[in-house]
């Protein structure tokens, strides 16, 4: 009698659920969307200043008021 209960909780530890599934793609979603708008803000603050940085180091060495003028 004692192995027939150990068989059954063999059997219900190797089986997925489907709740199981939904839950890793649900989490997974998650955190790809919480990435992304993280991505996004950083990208928004970010390229300009990465952009006076490279004009800043390049040849020939340009002032910052040349580098924030029009022309």
């Amino acid at each position: 009698m004692s192995s027939n209960l150990s068989l059954k909780t063999k059997g219900k530890s190797t089986k997925r659920s489907k709740d199981d599934e939904n839950s890793a793609s649900k989490i997974l979603k998650e955190w790809s969307t919480w990435g992304m708008k993280k991505a996004k803000v950083i990208t928004h603050y970010g390229f300009i200043p990465l952009i006076i940085i490279i004009g800043m180091n390049s040849e020939p060495k340009p002032s910052i008021s040349q580098l924030l003028s029009p022309m």
